[in-house]
């Protein structure tokens, strides 16, 4: 038998499990509703990405070395000076990156199909296959023609709004707004930002989350998210962070505004009969820091490589037992990331005194030191005790400061 499998989505998480399918001989078909599709997104990737995912220089936007923290009261900290003259946080626009990792898939054997999945039809044992109805908008039509594919696994990696997920009853997850306008500012201003990135925390720019003034090819990515967004509330915000970084932005020209859900935590069940869910449509977003580029990526290779795994190089079917081993792995790999994360925002995202605090430790050395060996090549960097002992108290004592800053902070209000 040849194994058919059906990705529903075709962005970094989708692209990276085709890829890894039919580089095993696995028949792969890939759903991508947009093929022109630029999900609003800070864009950052940490640099192991690069290389584990063989992403060429003209990928990236820019190399960014240089990050500004700014506190609520405009306190500003430098961090990226224990970066090496190597090392560098990437920037995309997801219209590029993702148009490069689906056509690379397509063009290693997957078949990509430009539709919109509509309904995922069940089978009723563990042995029929899964029928999917969608829209082939390939003729360029918007309503696409009807038409149907039957396949023995699907992967859905199909975003926050995942229509596979609601299929199996993966059950529901909180989600923040992610709301961004692409501004074209003067030559002079784009100059400040050759290398460096912006991040901003305050009550006025998010109550749960931070703000971006993130450098792009020949513009800049000026947002916010926030969980307790909605139409108004969202806006709100985004005048905040327009105000904040008003003078870096002015003469600017909007050129693009996007808005789109961020799943905050995984969903309920992730894989359900021999469905499995990645990226988005899993919940892999990370909290605190947002990141989900190279999550998703991750995921959609850790799952079709389970599914090769555990098909014998497509030879058999797995099943569902079979597939969820991807979760176990995931978890394992990388449920204490999750977790140390969720963590850091519940303690320092709850206040703009702890919002200071949290800036001001980022100007200790050893704490930057550790955060970026962290973010770019996704390890638990082993500090010595010292250090470790010392990030500790320094952790204690800004937020010692922080809640006493607290009371006199809410008495001037």
């Amino acid at each position: 038998m040849t194994l058919r499998v059906a990705v529903v989505g075709g962005g970094p998480a989708g692209s990276s499990a085709a890829e890894t399918l039919v580089k095993a001989g696995i028949e792969t078909y890939i759903f991508e509703r947009k093929l022109d599709n630029a999900k609003p997104c800070g864009g950052a990737i940490p640099l192991c990405m690069v290389g584990e995912f063989e992403l060429p220089p003209e990928i990236i936007d820019r190399r960014v070395r240089k990050m500004k923290m700014i506190s609520p009261s405009n306190v500003e900290v430098d961090i990226g000076g224990t970066l090496k003259d190597d090392e560098y946080i990437g920037m995309c626009r997801r219209e590029i990156l993702d148009g490069f990792m689906r056509d690379r898939a397509e063009k290693l054997g997957a078949k990509l199909i430009n539709g919109t999945v509509h309904k995922l039809e069940l089978p009723t044992n563990d042995k029929d296959p899964y029928t999917l109805h969608y829209a082939d908008h390939s003729g360029g039509k918007i309503q696409g023609e009807a038409k149907t594919l039957q396949v023995d696994l699907v992967i859905g990696a199909d975003g926050a709004n995942s229509r596979v997920a609601k299929a199996i009853d993966a059950g529901d997850y909180n989600y923040a707004v992610a709301f961004q306008e692409r501004i074209r500012i003067p030559q002079d201003k784009m100059d400040y930002y050759e290398d460096l990135a912006e991040m901003y925390v305050g009550d006025d720019v998010s109550p749960d989350f931070y703000a971006w003034v993130f450098p792009k090819y020949d513009h800049v990515a000026v947002g916010t998210g926030t969980m307790r967004g909605n139409q108004a509330s969202i806006k709100k915000l985004q005048a905040g962070i327009r105000k904040r970084a008003a003078k870096r932005l002015e003469g600017g020209e909007i050129i693009k505004v996007e808005a789109h859900p961020i799943p905050e935590h995984p969903r309920p069940r992730r894989v359900v009969g021999r469905v499995a869910l990645v990226g988005d449509a899993a919940g892999t977003v990370t909290k605190s820091s947002g990141e989900g580029i190279y999550f998703a990526a991750k995921s959609g290779r850790m799952c079709a490589e389970t599914i090769v795994e555990m098909s014998e190089q497509g030879a058999k079917v797995p099943t569902e037992a079979d597939l969820k081993k991807y979760i176990k792995r995931w978890d394992r790999e990388y449920g204490l990331t999750y977790l140390v994360l969720d963590v850091l925002q519940r303690v320092f995202y709850r206040s703009d005194a702890t919002r200071e605090a949290f800036v001001e430790m980022c100007s200790d050395i050893d704490v930057q030191k550790l955060t970026f060996e962290s973010y770019l090549y996704k390890t638990v960097v082993p500090a010595n005790p010292f250090v470790q002992l010392k990030i500790t108290a320094k952790t204690i004592g800004s937020l010692m400061r922080g809640y006493a800053l607290a009371p006199k902070q809410m008495a001037n209000r």
